[in-house]
């Protein structure tokens, strides 16, 4: 799903695991002021690492599914 009006993406997963549905989000990612709010990372690699891989730096990217308060030991942006 992409908002691009206000810069919110989601990739979605719908489907069948053995005899359970699934379906919810697996990434939800916002750009807001600079910076990748990482929203939800239902991923085993984990988005953020994905995203300094490619060149981004920590500095611009924000866990905002870890609180305030422990941001400023993740090693990524606090906001």
């Amino acid at each position: 799903m992409f908002d691009l009006e206000r810069d919110r993406y989601q990739l979605l997963r719908t489907g069948w695991l053995e005899e359970r549905r699934v379906y919810g989000a697996l990434i939800h990612i916002d750009l807001e002021q600079g910076k990748v709010w990482i929203q939800y990372d239902g991923t085993e690699v984990g988005v953020a690492n994905e995203l300094v891989d490619r060149g981004i730096p920590k500095e611009e990217i924000v866990l905002a599914y870890h609180s305030p308060l422990m941001r400023q030991y993740n090693g990524f942006a606090v906001s």
